[in-house]
């Protein structure tokens, strides 16, 4: 959703089957992002983390055969309720800034969370793709903790 004169944002919630804790270390976790981050057929095939603020995040992605580089900076983290990283793809231009992606996780029952993701000051005609690709990652994160939890 964007608004005509606002800046651009992405915003996906989704319940989750694992507690706020456990879904908080998923986005911390270097194995974990190479399972389920990136919209299917895009694959995170390295990830350098820094999991403190003012750290580093690169996630190294292959879609197929194009390459990209995604990088960031950690501005917060508030185990197990709240993560927020600058974020800034390979394919954008010099002129894009960075944008800014906030993970927000509240109890949802006793055993789920309730995972809200914002991207903001997304490039103009970013949101189109952002949002369907913050879809699909959450629901990939969805059945990878499903999976887990019932093998």
């Amino acid at each position: 959703m964007s608004q005509p004169d606002g800046p651009a944002i992405a915003v996906v919630t989704r319940v989750l089957p694992a507690t706020p804790d456990v879904v908080f270390d998923e986005w911390l976790d270097p194995d974990a992002l190479r399972e389920w981050m990136c919209p299917r057929p895009a694959r995170v095939v390295g990830v350098e983390i820094d999991p403190t603020v003012g750290g580093a995040l690169r996630l190294d992605i292959d879609d197929e055969g194009s390459r990209s580089v995604v990088t960031g900076e950690f501005l917060a983290i508030d185990r197990p309720r709240r993560l927020v990283f600058t974020w800034r793809d390979s394919h954008w231009v010099d002129s894009d800034p960075d944008s800014v992606v906030t993970v927000l996780l509240e109890p949802h029952g006793n055993d789920a969370t309730e995972m809200r993701i914002l991207h903001e000051s997304l490039p103009p005609g970013a949101v189109e793709s952002y949002r369907p690709g913050w879809d699909v990652v959450a629901r990939q994160l969805e059945t990878s903790l499903a999976s887990r939890n019932h093998p």
